[in-house]
């Protein structure tokens, strides 16, 4: 048979995942990583603070795919935009519509693993995610450029040079041969004990050859983020947890690019993933632990409000415990401590609460709650112990 150009021209385009040298780090920071993504998925939330949790790591993971690209977009007005409240200058409307492409593509995807429609990886569903990714956008392309399709002429970035045109491809088609067929991913579930770890695996080699192949004239990284996203949505990784690697790569995008260069050069040339891989699960932990803390709080609010509840259930109900209960309530939502003076104006109600009351009955009030261990006071601020709901945690200097 004879050899391909890209078989000369591009060595480490090889289908094959090259675990063979993974450290035992590796292999911890992928068991860590599908244990956290098990302790998310299994967090007990309200809907509306479910709700909200979707929609903040959605939010971060559309700027982030986006932002790497040079969208100046920030995070508040993608919200807005999600919410369809943002209007742009005609001149800047394209850097909406880049957003836009990411969140409705996104959405789409969620809606059919909810309805358990299958999504397969096909040469025509990355052509699709390109087209999707720039759509709109023709007019903000290179001369030459049609969405979703391979160009004649040689594409990269910086110094990195795609695969040669004319094996782009075939190249596709192998590459989603080898991300769908289980028996080139060898007894790996069984080994790592996760299907979550091994969808890990898959999605990030999957963006990663994505890139090296380079296939498309534009759009080549959202697409290799696009298809890394799919990847673990099916997979059945939480929502929020979809968007951690994009976000992760935005927040660090000059490793990200270094870490891309380097993934091709090493190995004398013939290219090596392990290194890409750790990178990429580094990150993927550090967004999970900052998730389950999201988690956390949230339920600590829920056992403090219960608890709450509880103590001023044991005392006659009066004016005087319903004002005390509310402040309670109000500093344990506050995300820092409170000087006496600001504290009638923390919430609407504690505003009416106090509005025909005396400095006098504020300190009193505040007397009160110290004094049953509701309220903790240092120099002139007060704020709510929710940390004693988490009794087991340990102790640090």
């Amino acid at each position: 048979m004879d050899e391909r150009a890209y078989e000369r021209s591009h060595p480490w385009i090889r289908f094959r995942p090259g675990l063979a040298r993974a450290t035992p780090q590796l292999w911890s920071l992928l068991g860590q990583a599908a244990a956290r993504c098990e302790q998310v998925a299994r967090a007990v939330l309200p809907p509306a603070a479910a709700t909200e949790m979707h929609k903040l790591y959605l939010i971060k993971g559309a700027r982030a795919t986006t932002a790497i690209e040079g969208n100046t977009l920030s995070e508040a007005q993608v919200r807005d935009r999600l919410e369809g409240q943002l209007e742009l200058p005609i001149s800047q409307e394209y850097l909406g519509r880049e957003v836009d492409n990411i969140l409705g593509a996104c959405e789409d995807i969620f809606g059919q693993v909810i309805a358990g429609d299958p999504i397969r990886i096909t040469p025509d569903w990355i052509r699709e995610a390109n087209r999707l990714v720039l759509a709109g956008l023709e007019e903000h392309l290179e001369e030459g450029v049609v969405p979703g399709e391979v160009p004649t002429f040689s594409v990269g970035v910086a110094r990195y040079s795609g695969a040669p045109r004319e094996d782009c491809r075939f190249l596709l088609e192998r590459l989603c041969e080898w991300l769908e067929e289980d028996a080139a991913w060898p007894d790996l579930e069984e080994h790592l004990g996760s299907a979550v770890a091994v969808a890990l695996l898959r999605a990030i080699l999957a963006h990663l050859y994505i890139a090296w192949i380079h296939p498309f004239g534009d759009g080549n990284g959202r697409t290799a983020r696009f298809t890394e996203f799919l990847i673990l949505a099916r997979a059945g990784v939480p929502s929020p947890a979809t968007h951690l690697l994009s976000n992760h790569y935005n927040l660090t995008r000059a490793d990200y690019y270094r870490q891309l260069d380097r993934s091709s050069r090493a190995n004398g040339g013939r290219g090596d993933a392990l290194g890409f891989i750790a990178y990429s699960l580094r990150g993927f932990l550090d967004g999970l632990e900052e998730q389950c803390t999201y988690v956390e709080g949230v339920q600590s609010w829920l056992a403090w409000e219960h608890y709450v509840y509880w103590r001023f259930r044991l005392h006659p109900r009066s004016p005087a415990m319903n004002r005390r209960r509310e402040v309670v309530l109000v500093l344990g939502r506050h995300a820092e401590a409170a000087r006496k003076r600001d504290i009638p104006d923390l919430a609407p109600v504690l505003a009416r609460l106090y509005s025909t009351k005396t400095t006098k009955t504020l300190t009193r009030d505040l007397n009160w709650l110290l004094a049953n261990d509701l309220l903790e006071k240092e120099g002139d601020s007060y704020s709510a112990p929710v940390r004693m709901m988490q009794q087991f945690l340990p102790v640090r200097a």
